[in-house]
């Protein structure tokens, strides 16, 4: 059941992620928009690569990892787990405070890809695995 939790979250990060990667901001939320602010920010990109484009990749890779981990568990899939959800968390923490106090913008696709995988790395964190 945790691990079905966690997918469900990354599912949505990934949607989001998947929309901020290919749709044009003009069209996912309007010119003016939060998102707008935000992903026209200086802060869009890391190393040249838009950050929607390096979440996608992560958010996948996770899934990918939590789903093969369901079907058969192992310590090495669930320290990569826990390893990504904390990578995943920090970035989001990141972009979290930039969106509320450098750009005073919030963009509702962002919201939900670092919101998700933060309550993703909570529910590994909290909830206990059925043995």
């Amino acid at each position: 059941m945790k691990y079905k939790v966690i997918l469900f979250f990354l599912f949505l990060a990934i949607v989001a992620s998947t929309i901020l990667s290919f749709i044009p901001i003009s069209q996912a939320c309007g010119p003016t928009s939060g998102c707008s602010i935000v992903q026209a920010s200086q802060y869009e990109s890391t190393l040249g690569i838009k950050n929607a484009y390096l979440g996608l990749v992560g958010f996948v890779t996770l899934f990918i990892i939590i789903f093969l981990q369901e079907k058969k568990p192992t310590k090495r899939k669930k320290q990569l787990i826990l390893t990504g959800l904390i990578i995943g968390s920090t970035f989001a923490l990141y972009f979290l405070s930039l969106q509320a106090f450098v750009l005073h913008a919030i963009c509702k696709y962002c919201m939900v890809a670092d919101v998700g995988i933060l309550i993703s790395f909570l529910f590994f964190l909290t909830i206990k695995e059925k043995k």
